[in-house]
């Protein structure tokens, strides 16, 4: 079974490794923060609870980046001093990790971390296929959600997919939608549907919690595969654009990173929208 190094112990990489270890689909989640006292007394939280969740992945912490090595996907999360992983600091991190020649994908669970994802694949020349950002799958979460309590339907009925740049050229595909396995618009009436895009701004960004929940699945897709797709920040293809362009749209995971990313099935006017908003 695969490890997993989540490096930042602040609240989203605290969620996140407790997360992770509770589902209990990796052998080992590695806890990584500066301040290696805070990281400690995490993993030791998270493993006491074991018993009672009924889970027996290690939970381990270390102080320094090298730790990372070997892990078969690294997660970027919050440092317990600094809050999320971004700007210059991030940069600094990454540059690290780039040092210890691992081919592991880099997974960004924050959700203000789509810069440092662009910087990371035009500064230090990462591999697309391993820079990927889960926090698009958290906002799908909650727009479902959201979505799911207007309908007094459970989340699980529903499939609706986000495209775009959130917070403010973010899509939603209505159009692709289904709720009851039916299309969604047989049961949510179109003034409701414009109502929840005009509150996806208030959404983003999505809660610690959120964004970890997110970040355990494409965390374990990652590193160990998956049939599934997911909604998540990856590098964009455009014609023209004469730069890495970082977008929300569906992939295809497989142990290592990105196999594919795939066109979102959006209307014209949605179509429009996603490609306004990478302009």
């Amino acid at each position: 079974m695969p490890l997993i190094a989540v490096i930042g112990g602040g609240p989203l990489g605290g969620a996140l490794a407790h997360k992770l270890a509770g589902r209990s689909r990796v052998a080992e989640v590695r806890l990584i923060d500066p301040d290696g006292r805070v990281a400690d007394g995490k993993a030791l939280d998270i493993l006491q609870a074991s018993p009672i969740e009924q889970f027996s992945t290690r939970v381990t912490s270390a102080a320094s980046i090298p730790a990372a090595a070997g892990a078969d996907a690294i997660v970027l999360a919050d440092l317990v001093s600094g809050g999320e992983i971004a700007g210059e600091t991030g940069l600094a991190l990454l540059r690290q990790l780039a040092k210890l020649e691992t081919a592991a994908p880099i997974l960004f669970a924050g959700g203000t971390q789509r810069e440092l994802m662009v910087r990371a694949l035009d500064e230090l020349h990462i591999a697309p296929r391993r820079v990927i950002g889960s926090a698009p799958l958290a906002l799908e979460s909650s727009v479902r959600a959201f979505t799911a309590a207007l309908l007094d339907a459970s989340p699980a009925d529903l499939s609706i997919g986000i495209a775009g740049v959130p917070p403010r050229d973010a899509v939603i595909g209505w159009d692709a939608a289904t709720a009851f396995r039916q299309p969604i618009a047989a049961s949510l009436a179109a003034h409701h549907m414009a109502a929840i895009s005009l509150r996806l701004p208030a959404l983003w960004p999505p809660s610690a919690y959120t964004l970890a929940s997110a970040a355990a699945r494409v965390a374990e897709a990652l590193a160990d595969g998956s049939r599934r797709r997911f909604s998540c920040f990856a590098a964009v293809d455009v014609t023209g654009a004469g730069r890495n362009l970082v977008a929300a749209v569906p992939v295809e995971i497989v142990k290592g990173g990105i196999r594919q990313v795939i066109q979102p099935a959006l209307s014209r006017h949605e179509r429009t929208a996603f490609e306004n908003g990478l302009r």
